[in-house]
């Protein structure tokens, strides 16, 4: 990439003058189940490192594939047209079809980039994007390819370790999370999920258990794509089967953390669990979940919680909401800067992205989510070291 040098002083400067001269990259998330996400969407691969799942677990290629593939590029005319098969490889950790108790390392390779699209994204910064302050913060040395780190491409390390989080969670607790498309746009589902709807989620493209309102969503999204424009929406998430007691108050909460993880998603703008925001609207007779016994064990009538009080699981299922906003990459001309001349100017975006990138978001929702229970069951002690 030209840069002028001039243009790099200043810059580095203007990072000095607020930052000081010290940069830090966080690109790990837990204490117990550590997940270590690499590379950069048009490298030459894109990896998870997972340190500190137990040994014992059953696992292969293929429990991580399944995951892969509901989110991999290319499947549909809603979602970018870039072909990557997305086959994971691992590398370590794994002997004999069970982990081992050391770092398991899985890589996939990039395949089909289009580096040149890119190109006038060194001086000419997207609207909405992460182009400008990662220049101004990596003195211009970032990797603008793709996105770089910044891009989308990286949820698919998300879900490498959310595979291995997920059957975990599933094989010695019963935990199970589904997530899927809940709005697109305006259009959106009237009720919640039911269990018996989750099988429901990959039945068409858009991953919304209810059909017809997943043909208006699809609608929804064409539309603005043949606008060179692009729409967000929101994914509803639910986890079935939580003991009592997961959470860590008061910084390493349930929601502190989730929160954390979810927000570590590209174009992700908000959460709320259980009634969230619409529970701000009522009184406290109105939103506060009685306690009651049922089969002999204590639930609540009501689930305007989440399965969330005080930072700590209750039991009750696990329900949380992800707004998305519209994909920045879009076709549409826009006014913007040249970060050399300092003037005005315009940009088209080139390139293959998302016209929304809900439709692909559940299995990224599932494995966050999932990668950060492992973590709290196993500070917990819920799960043990060792799998027998």
């Amino acid at each position: 990439m030209q840069k002028s040098s001039e243009t790099n002083s200043n810059s580095y400067k203007e990072y000095k003058h607020v930052k000081g001269n010290f940069i830090m990259s966080t690109s790990s998330i837990g204490q117990r189940f550590i997940f270590t996400s690499f590379g950069e969407s048009h490298g030459k691969c894109i990896g998870a490192t997972v340190d500190g799942c137990p040994a014992g677990l059953k696992i292969e290629e293929k429990d991580i594939q399944e995951m892969l593939d509901l989110r991999k590029p290319g499947q549909s005319i809603i979602t970018t047209q870039r072909k990557e098969e997305d086959k994971v490889e691992i590398l370590s950790g794994v002997y004999n079809g069970h982990t081992t108790g050391a770092p398991i390392t899985m890589i996939i390779w990039n395949k089909d980039q289009r580096s040149r699209d890119y190109d006038n994204l060194a001086i000419k910064p997207r609207p909405g994007h992460s182009d400008y302050p990662a220049f101004i913060k990596y003195n211009g040395f970032n990797d603008i390819r793709g996105g770089g780190r910044f891009s989308g491409r990286l949820t698919a390390t998300f879900v490498m370790a959310g595979a291995i989080a997920r059957k975990l969670l599933l094989e010695t607790l019963g935990i199970e999370t589904f997530s899927y498309t809940c709005k697109v746009g305006n259009v959106s589902m009237k009720k919640q999920a039911t269990i018996g709807m989750k099988n429901s989620i990959y039945k068409n493209e858009v991953r919304c258990p209810d059909s017809k309102i997943a043909a208006k969503m699809r609608e929804a999204i064409l539309a603005v794509r043949r606008k060179g424009d692009s729409v967000g929406g929101v994914i509803e998430s639910i986890t079935m089967n939580l003991p009592v007691g997961l959470g860590e108050p008061i910084f390493g909460s349930l929601e502190s953390d989730l929160s954390k993880a979810i927000f570590s998603i590209p174009a992700v703008k908000g959460i709320e669990f259980g009634s969230g925001f619409h529970g701000s609207t009522l009184q406290g007779s109105e939103n506060n979940d009685e306690f009651i016994i049922k089969n002999g064990k204590i639930q609540t009538r009501t689930n305007n919680a989440g399965g969330i009080l005080g930072g700590i699981s209750t039991g009750m299922p696990l329900v949380l909401r992800v707004a998305f906003k519209p994909a920045s990459s879009i076709a549409k001309k826009q006014r913007t800067v040249d970060l050399h001349t300092k003037k005005p100017s315009s940009l088209i975006v080139q390139g293959r992205h998302d016209p929304c990138v809900v439709p692909r978001a559940p299995p990224v929702v599932d494995s966050l989510v999932s990668v950060v229970l492992a973590d709290h069951a196993i500070r917990a002690g819920f799960i043990p070291q060792v799998i027998k």
